[in-house]
This record gives structure tokens, sequence and C-alpha cells, in this order.
């Protein structure tokens, strides 16, 4: 007899207001509409706005749902995600997306589905949920390692990481003094993070155990000790439309076709770092060192004021080029660039989706981690020998011209980065493997299917 077809689901989803938050979210989504369950994907009316198109196949099944984001008075008009503001305005986002509780309440209460995904921040919704018999899934977008660091120490009570090995002291002071305090918000980053992961019914990581499987087991068996399901990294695909108006990506092409294969460097901090003049000058100064060709996405937070290298260019048009790189201002496509044949290693902070999306291509990664959890993944990428990190004074953070530029031209010239090169190609089998990470999905999809609650409210 043919096993009988589990009914379908209704799952509500509902991330961070950060799109390196977002669009794993809305990709986790896709995947679990693909199965025929209907999903109801909850963000602010301009960021469900910014959002890229649901294919039509899959529209039938994802609800956009919008929750108007209550007004704060320090808060910019229309600053709905974190890339629309400066970090130290972040804590008044933080303390609007907490006036979202409300809204959202009246929304899991009419519409009731059977399971919430959620992020990190919303601190109050494991008892929201409880309460109306949803079944609970934090879904940590960011490594399992970083994960499992963290857990580790905030579980102890410990408000100073002692593992010196996996951070260097800089990064200790920032962690330490940012994600312990109470900010403006109201509530500490530490318990943002904490209160969702414990009051969870499930664990739920953008990992797979053939990477991060020894941190996996730490946090089920010992940390969280609650279910904790792998989704697969959810890597992006790698066929790309032609016909799109991929983010002028015809001009970009043009430029990166010109280049000898190999030779480019990619250049990235995502949307959330803000570089201060003496970073970002050095830095600019070590590219330029380092004689390779580059490609450089800045983005307005990117770009401290009153640069000398910006200041020097000519900026009268959306990207400015000199003879050696560009420096590409507005919105690019990472994967199409960094699946490119001239690329030859990508100079990042250390963002797990563009770990992922770096990895998945074979493309090396000189690190440059800034905040958060993006020094643990340097960490952990440096131990995998797929990327190295520039060198930085330990009390400060600071680095020169000369430490960037070494660090380039060891990956692109040395026999040390050679093996690096190696390494990261052979990676690449795990990160591009489309069908083990299907079958992640699969696993975690037929989990909410036979743990559904009985909906009572």
């Amino acid at each position: 007899m043919a096993e009988q077809e589990p009914k379908k689901l209704h799952v509500a989803v509902f991330p961070w207001l950060a799109f390196g938050h977002i669009i794993p979210f809305f990709e986790l989504a896709k995947q679990i509409a693909q199965k025929g369950h209907k999903v109801s994907f909850i963000s602010t009316p301009r960021n469900i706005k910014r959002l890229p198109k649901l294919p039509p196949n899959l529209q039938p099944f994802v609800e956009l749902i919008e929750l108007s984001l209550p007004r704060v008075d320090e808060l910019p008009e229309n600053a709905e995600a974190t890339m629309d503001i400066p970090n130290h305005i972040v804590p008044f986002l933080k303390k609007a997306f907490d006036g979202l509780e409300q809204p959202l309440t009246m929304f899991l209460n009419r519409s009731t589905p059977h399971c919430i995904i959620y992020d990190c921040g919303p601190y109050w919704l494991p008892q929201i949920s409880s309460k109306l018999g949803i079944l609970s899934i934090y879904f940590h977008i960011c490594s399992a390692f970083g994960a499992s660091f963290f857990l580790s120490n905030v579980l102890a009570n410990r408000t100073e990481f002692p593992n010196q090995a996996l951070l260097q002291k800089f990064e200790h002071k920032n962690i330490s003094a940012v994600h312990y305090v109470q900010n403006e918000s109201g509530v500490s980053d530490v318990c943002r993070f904490l209160e969702p992961v414990l009051g969870a019914d499930v664990f739920a990581t953008r990992s797979c155990m053939e990477i991060e499987g020894e941190s996996l087991k730490s946090i089920e068996n010992h940390l969280c000790k609650k279910p904790v399901i792998p989704v697969g990294l959810l890597p992006p695909s790698l066929k790309f439309n032609d016909n799109s108006n991929d983010g002028n990506w015809d001009k970009i092409q043009k430029w990166l076709d010109k280049q000898e294969k190999g030779s480019v460097i990619y250049i990235a901090f995502g949307s959330e770092v803000s570089l201060s003049k003496e970073h970002f000058d050095e830095l600019a100064m070590g590219l330029e060192q380092s004689g390779f060709p580059y490609f450089w996405v800045v983005k307005k937070q990117n770009i401290p004021a009153n640069s000398d290298f910006v200041e020097s260019q000519d900026d009268g048009i959306e990207n400015m080029l000199n003879k050696q790189g560009v420096l590409w201002r507005t919105w690019a496509p990472q994967m199409r660039i960094l699946a490119h044949k001239s690329i030859g290693g990508f100079l990042t902070h250390c963002g797990w989706s563009s770990v992922i999306e770096s990895l998945q291509v074979g493309c090396p990664l000189i690190m440059l981690p800034f905040q958060n959890e993006q020094g643990l993944v340097a960490r952990f990428m440096e131990g995998k020998k797929v990327g190295i990190k520039v060198p930085r004074n330990e009390d400060d953070g600071n680095f020169t011209r000369d430490s960037v530029s070494k660090s380039l031209r060891l990956m692109m010239l040395e026999e040390e980065g050679k093996a690096y090169r190696r390494q990261a190609e052979e990676m690449s089998k795990i990160f591009c493997d489309r069908k083990l990470h299907q079958k992640y999905v699969d696993d975690f999809v037929h989990y909410m299917e036979t743990h559904r609650p009985a909906i009572k409210h």
C-alpha cells in the first residue's frame, strides 16, 4: 500500500531586518513552498518590495505579509533594514522591531500556522508560539561553529570569552563590549540571541555535517539539548539568466573578460560593514600596491567621508575606474562575478553567505573580518586551509597597506597560496553539491510534516 502523502503545512517565516538574514530565510521559504506547502513570509513593506521576484510556479504557495514598522523617533524615515542606517542607529531598529510583537501575534492568532521559523532578535516570540500551540523553529543563518562558540560562553555566563586561540584580543573586546550591554533598544544582544534559541522547539541551521559536523553535534548534545537540524548550505543557483538586467552585468562582464584567468581580486564587505577612513585608505593603497587588477563593490556605508582614495577618482560615473581596477558603487551580482574565470581570490569580511558563495565556485578567501561572528568564520576557514587572514594589530585591529598587499600576493602568487586554492577547489565539491543540500532541506521539511502540532487556537 502506498504511503499516504502528508497533509500540507502552513509555515510562517519571520527573519530579522537585515538582508544578510532576509535572503537566506527567503531561500528556505521557497524550498518549503517547492514541496507544495503554504508559506507566509513576514517582514516590513519596504523589505518585502526589495525581495527578489518569486518564480511563477511558487507564487500560489508564498504569501508576502507586510507588517508596518512602528515609528521610533531616532530612526530615519523609510529605514526598515540594517542596510538603511549606520551601525550606531541599529539599536533603534531593534526597538522598532520589538513593536512588531502585537501585529505579529494578531497575524499568528488569525492565520493559525503549524510552524514558525524565526531569527535572532524576537526574544518575546517563543512564549507567543508556545501559547498558540505553534511549532517554533529557530533558524541560524550563520555558521554552526560560531553558534557553538557563542552558546558555550553565554550559557556558562562568561562576559569575557576565554579562548584566545579562536579570537584575537581586539575581537574579544568588541564582542564583549557590544553584546552584553543593554543598548538603546532596552535589551542586550545576548538576550536577543539566547532567548529565541532556548525557547525554540527546534534549532535549524544553514550548515551541513560534511563541513561542521563537530559543531552541530556539540550544539545538540551539550548546549541546546533539543533537535538540531542542518538545512544544508542553501547554495545559490549557478544557472544565470542572460536576459535579466542583473546589476549591469553586461558592463561588469565586459571588464572581467579583458582580464587574465584567475588574476582579479574581488572585494566586497556586505551591506553592514562600515569602514573607517584609515581602514578604507589602507585597504585601497594595499590593493594598488599589490599590482593585481581588482573589482571592489563599495556601498555607502563602506565609504568614509573624506577618503583620499575616493576623492582622487572621477566620481561622476556610478562605477569609478582607474588603470588597475574598478570601484563599483551600486548593487553587483556577487555570485555571477565570483563564478567568472578571471576571479582568483575573494577579499571578504567573512559573512557566512559570502563564504558559501565563494567556496561554491572554489574561490579562495583573503579574510578581513570586522564584526559579530565573522572572526570565528575566518578562524574556521583558516583551519580548513581555504583562506588566509590579513595580519592585524592584536590590540586595536588595525592593518596596513603592506599587510593587505602581502596577503594578496601570498594567495595569488606564492606556493602556499596554490595549496589554499587547491583546497578551495576540493571543498567546492561539497559546497556546490545541490543533491546533498536538497536532501538536507527534504529532511527538514519531513521533520515539520511529522511533528506538526494540532492547532488549538
